[in-house]
């Protein structure tokens, strides 16, 4: 691997060819120049990696053809991504799928993952097509009250989701040290990743992304060995993929397995980490061939991380399916039902779930750190040193999950109530991503020639309409079993209007200011990487 060194400048204006240079030039994304230069979210200089050209820097007239090295170069922000489709909350609703519903959830699992996949290559050609993420899109469209209103919202759900990986990752060190560390001491040592990140950032982009292969590497053997160890029907298991089955008492696990696909704070991470390759925005063939292969890389990615879901899916459809404790499991207590059904061995399989529920748990609060410094930095428009903002960001998290920690430290029964919690309220949240990305990718004055097209447009919303109302009845039902009493009955309508309100208006909200965008060039980042 090369340590990339990075010097920055803003491009001249676009050069023309003979033929079609000047319509190019005025179907290209429009993004400010006075925003690229001061945006503090811009990736440091040392995690921007240049992706060499062949042909050199010409304006081409076709997009190039499929090159193996250059898919090699292009890898990376795809498995990133795809972390928040294995952190501990998914884990989670994979072994209770599979306890409570066994394997017949397997093919909705499939499908979520795909419309997953829909929403993140959308985030990813947001990203490389206008040079700027999502969260500094939506500043500049937006007006600042809905600005500070969708910054608070990703936050809520990032504190939501990061408080399950943390408390996944002290639950896995509370299994390998035997119960020596309490909980609340593996929060102390979770919260301590965010230097790792400032180290790694410094060392470059690709050893960043190589400490993310290993995590996924962990987990995939770990779960792997478990499978195999087990032994699940594989012909259950084929049978469950192909047949969509879908019974009365497994609906609360499917709406989990479909509520899981879509991570608000992984919607905005993808549109940013896609400009850690240096692309020129300048040709519509480079920016589509950049496309081409994050498109690739990124199916590859959600393909391993299907794997893995769909490993522990099926080892606890196998060991616990039909059981007494189906109903009970959950992330506390599974290693300790996995021992007693299948006993230690030459490696314990409580250790082996210990272990990719650690990476999964580690993997998971690391992304979480760097998608909170994008979506801080981008909605608000902050400078700041990274460490600083990485120290921000896990502060906002590490505070209420050591509060968490020390008030259900010692009951299972807490802990999964705690989860069902924050996964409603990073439910509520989806709403507050995915319009604003749907809205701006299928807008001209961002998107040019890469506005996405009508049918792929209905698509998209079709996908998006479908897991809100799935996790519209996962919240319906939550608040009609917990909510009692008049005055909390007020207190839910009042936020519901105020909730419905705020998610029409994003719905119908209009940008002004494509007018005022006209007149702007694209700028582009320049590096050069010291071998």
């Amino acid at each position: 691997m090369t340590d990339p060194t990075v010097s920055r400048q803003v491009n001249s204006p676009l050069k023309r060819n003979e033929s079609n240079g000047e319509f190019k030039r005025l179907l290209l994304p429009e993004t400010s120049q006075q925003d690229s230069l001061e945006s503090p979210a811009d990736l440091p200089e040392n995690q921007v990696l240049t992706i060499e050209e062949e042909d050199g820097e010409k304006t081409l007239d076709s997009v190039p053809p499929f090159s193996w090295s250059k898919l090699w170069k292009f890898t990376g922000p795809g498995f990133l991504m795809s972390i928040a489709f294995l952190d501990p909350g998914n884990i989670e609703g994979d072994l209770q799928a599979g306890a409570v519903a066994g394997y017949s959830l397997l093919w909705l699992l499939l499908w979520a993952t795909l419309m997953g996949l829909l929403m993140q290559l959308l985030s990813a050609r947001i990203g490389v097509a206008t040079g700027r993420h999502l969260a500094e899109i939506c500043r500049s469209e937006y007006p600042s009250w809905a600005r500070i209103l969708l910054w608070f919202m990703a936050e809520v759900a990032l504190i939501g989701a990061d408080i399950q990986e943390v408390i996944g990752s002290a639950i896995a060190l509370q299994i390998l040290t035997r119960g020596f560390l309490p909980i609340w001491a593996g929060v102390i040592i979770t919260s301590f990743d965010c230097f790792l990140i400032s180290y790694l950032e410094k060392c470059g982009m690709r050893k960043l992304e190589g400490l993310f292969a290993v995590l996924i590497a962990t987990m995939a053997l770990s779960f792997a060995w478990m499978f195999n160890e087990t032994k699940p029907s594989g012909e259950e298991l084929i049978i469950g993929i192909i047949v969509p089955k879908l019974g009365s008492k497994t609906i609360r696990q499917a709406v989990g397995v479909v509520g899981c696909v879509i991570t608000p704070h992984n919607v905005f991470l993808h549109s940013a980490l896609v400009q850690s390759r240096k692309t020129n925005p300048k040709d519509i063939n480079r920016v589509q061939e950049a496309l081409n292969y994050y498109n690739i890389e990124s199916t590859a990615a959600l393909f391993v991380s299907f794997m893995i879901n769909l490993f522990v899916t099926a080892v606890f459809a196998k060991g616990f399916y039909g059981t007494k404790q189906a109903d009970s499991i959950g992330l506390v207590n599974a290693g300790h039902y996995l021992q007693e059904k299948y006993g230690g061995g030459v490696f314990p399989i409580l250790y082996i779930w210990g272990i990719g529920l650690l990476a999964a748990g580690q993997s998971s609060t690391i992304t979480g750190t760097y998608a909170g410094q994008f979506i801080m930095e981008g909605f608000l428009d902050l400078q700041m040193e990274q460490w600083l903002s990485a120290f921000i960001t896990r502060s906002f998290a590490i505070v209420p999950t050591m509060v968490v920690a020390l008030m259900f430290n010692t009951s299972e029964g807490s802990l999964d109530v705690l989860n069902e919690w924050l996964n409603i309220l990073q439910s509520m949240q989806i709403p507050f991503a995915v319009i604003p990305l749907l809205t701006m990718v299928s807008k001209e004055h961002i998107m040019g020639v890469f506005k996405i097209g009508p049918s792929l447009e209905k698509l998209a919303w079709t996908v998006a309409v479908f897991v809100m109302m799935i996790n519209g009845y996962l919240l319906l039902d939550f608040f009609m079993a917990e909510a009692n009493g008049v005055f909390v009955g007020l207190l839910v309508f009042a936020g519901v209007i105020g909730y419905i309100s705020f998610i029409i208006y994003l719905v119908s909200y209009r940008s002004s200011q494509s007018s005022s965008w006209s007149s702007l060039e694209m700028s582009q980042r320049v590096v050069s990487t010291e071998t």
